[in-house]
């Protein structure tokens, strides 16, 4: 038996072989015939000299020995692919991959992005609308923005403002439903993308501020995205407790109105994140201080509200 390291084409096939369990399934994913896979799994068999899965009739199982190596081929074969993709990274230095919640792509970044793109022609933007939890070696992302109210002590975090949520509606619903307890009666929107936030930033809250209590069983209509409450507000169909950065655009275009200029904060905010080193990068630098001036342009926004903290309720 061989102290070298078998061939890659061999190591290959057998994590895939060992992750599948069949033979069938890790042809179709190397893209090679079963014959030609098996092949490769035979000579490593060779070449440790001792076989690596039992065959049977129509699937295979890992020996001994095949349960020892398939855990470190597996996490081998990740690095591998990290290191390549960071590889990759390094040498891309036009394209630029973000990812952010769908919601704040679509009312906040969407309609502001062709100024960064106006002044930064030589960067190529790719955005990823998602809210799957981060992993920036699995994933071809160079930048993520994440509404949180944790830290991420792992990587390169700026934080910006806190976030405050008041009632937005038609200016039409607004005529109607024109004080804090006629609202009590109003159709309420929910938007369910925030309820992992403590103290809890919704409509008991919001009440709580305005010293009214919500009806016990008082049932509304709820989304799961932000963005979708917010159109469905604009629709008419009912009032939603909207988000300063996904309300602020329909508010000045008077889409929607703030009648009452009371909004609960929490100590949630929006998060910029990269790498911890990749922040000197110059298209990721330059992306930032737009984030943050982008941010900082519409501040006045809240010079109108009174902001009540949850935590203080």
């Amino acid at each position: 038996m061989s102290d070298r390291l078998p061939p890659l084409t061999a190591l290959r096939a057998f994590e895939a072989a060992a992750r599948h369990l069949s033979f069938a399934r890790a042809a179709d994913e190397l893209n090679v015939t079963p014959a030609a896979l098996s092949f490769q799994i035979k000579s490593l068999e060779d070449h440790l000299g001792h076989p690596l899965f039992v065959r049977l009739n129509r699937a295979v199982q890992l020996t001994e020995a095949g349960a020892v190596l398939a855990p470190g081929a597996s996490e081998g074969f990740d690095a591998l692919n990290n290191a390549w993709r960071a590889a990759r990274r390094s040498v891309q230095t036009n394209t630029l991959m973000i990812t952010a919640g769908p919601a704040l792509t679509a009312k906040w970044l969407a309609p502001r992005i062709f100024e960064f793109a106006r002044h930064h022609p030589d960067i190529e933007l790719r955005f990823a609308a998602s809210l799957k939890d981060l992993d920036f070696e699995r994933d071809d992302v160079d930048v993520a923005i994440r509404f949180s109210q944790r830290e991420f002590p792992d990587l390169y975090s700026v934080p910006v403002r806190k976030e405050w949520l008041t009632p937005v509606m038609t200016p039409e619903h607004a005529q109607k439903y024109d004080t804090p307890e006629k609202l009590l009666n109003a159709p309420l929107i929910y938007d369910d993308s925030i309820d992992f936030l403590r103290p809890k930033c919704d409509w008991a809250a919001w009440f709580k501020a305005m010293r009214l209590r919500l009806p016990e069983g008082k049932r509304g209509i709820h989304f799961s995205n932000a963005d979708h409450a917010i159109d469905a507000a604009i629709s008419g169909v009912g009032v939603a407790l909207g988000r300063r950065p996904m309300i602020i655009k329909d508010v000045m275009e008077e889409r929607l109105v703030t009648p009452f200029k009371v909004a609960i904060e929490s100590d949630a905010r929006f998060r910029f994140l990269c790498r911890k080193g990749a922040e000197t990068r110059t298209d990721v630098a330059a992306f930032r201080d737009w984030f943050i001036a982008e941010i900082e342009k519409t501040a006045h926004f809240s010079d109108d509200f009174k902001i009540v903290p949850v935590s203080e309720l």
